[in-house]
């Protein structure tokens, strides 16, 4: 695992759009730019663009899949990253939008409502 810059990191999690996106993938192993854009809304280029923005932090791994593009938290992210990560994570359980954002995840991975999955 390259090195992770401290300032990459913190400056990563500071928007709202792409905290919620690393809350949500803490929360299902791995998504799609679809699926994180039903569940915070918004428009799909801002999604992606942010989901990029992850990518080049070293916080997200990406991979293609035919038309999709699925994110998931890199799994070799140094302790101190993950450690960063449980803690909002944690600290984020029951507040706004993450307390939405997980009923609507919910929603969307076990039913049939997302259209990158077959």
């Amino acid at each position: 695992m390259k090195n992770i810059n401290t300032e990459y990191v913190i400056s990563a999690l500071s928007n709202t759009t792409r905290m919620r996106s690393v809350l949500l993938l803490l929360e299902q192993d791995e998504l799609c730019v679809c699926e994180l854009n039903d569940v915070i809304g918004g428009a799909q280029p801002n999604i992606s663009r942010n989901l990029g923005l992850l990518r080049d932090s070293g916080l997200v791994i990406d991979r293609r899949e035919g038309q999709w593009i699925y994110y998931r938290i890199n799994p070799e992210l140094p302790e101190w990253v993950s450690e960063i990560l449980q803690a909002a994570k944690t600290g984020a359980i029951g507040h706004e939008p993450y307390k939405s954002d997980l009923i609507k995840l919910k929603e969307i991975t076990n039913g049939t409502e997302s259209k990158c999955r077959t």
